[in-house]
């Protein structure tokens, strides 16, 4: 199956949930080409750039062929492409064959993946259900973050070309599970430590994990 996006989505800030507190997690689609730059796509804002946006988390991919298991799993919520704040719907392609490092030519673009998306309030805020970030970090169905080293045009249609890997043995997957310290050695998060083209959040996250496991100094 060629990969290719769905649809591409941006998302203006707005009261959200019960709290009402400013989020752009909820995103339209969008219909014709939309520019991407170095922090993203045009027309996409973040309420808290604390923890969201930056050249590391500048484009936020889905898989859409995720959503039947999570309609499954939850179906008092309702998913498919943009229920998860996604910028692009991509089919094609999972967490389990898309690699920390890949690079992917997107419509005029080139984006590279840099690290899962790990779950936040905001996710459960979102669907008003705290046990849908706690599935995401489960089932691995993260989707992953892109930075952008091409910027141009994106749009629905348009194919997703792998054009690049450095990493064949780091899938968006298999880090994932780290954060649940399932299978997590030392060994392991040495290679995460040091792994290219990781987001600098997930090397630091990386580095505490370290330090946790390190033996007290006597």
């Amino acid at each position: 199956m060629i990969a290719s996006v769905v649809s591409v989505h941006v998302g203006r800030i707005a009261p959200m949930g019960a709290s009402g507190k400013p989020s752009a997690f909820r995103k339209a689609a969008v219909d014709g080409p939309v520019a991407v730059a170095a922090l993203g796509c045009a027309g996409d804002e973040q309420a808290d750039r604390r923890w969201h946006g930056g050249v590391d988390k500048a484009v936020y991919g889905y898989a859409v062929e995720g959503y039947a298991a999570w309609s499954a799993a939850f179906p008092q919520h309702q998913f498919g492409p943009g229920a998860m704040g996604e910028n692009l719907a991509l089919c094609g392609l999972d967490e389990t064959d898309v690699c920390i490092g890949d690079r992917h030519r997107i419509g005029s673009t080139v984006l590279e993946v840099c690290q899962p998306r790990t779950p936040c309030n905001t996710l459960a805020q979102a669907f008003g259900d705290p046990l849908v970030g706690r599935a995401m970090l489960r089932s691995g169905r993260c989707g992953w973050y892109y930075r952008v080293i091409t910027p141009g045009v994106v749009e629905a249609g348009d194919t997703v070309e792998r054009i690049g890997r450095i990493n064949p043995g780091w899938s968006v997957r298999r880090c994932i599970e780290m954060v649940g310290a399932r299978g997590r050695t030392s060994t392991l998060i040495d290679e995460v430590v040091a792994l290219p083209s990781l987001a600098r959040e997930w090397r630091l996250k990386a580095e505490g994990w370290r330090n946790a496991s390190a033996p007290a100094t006597p």
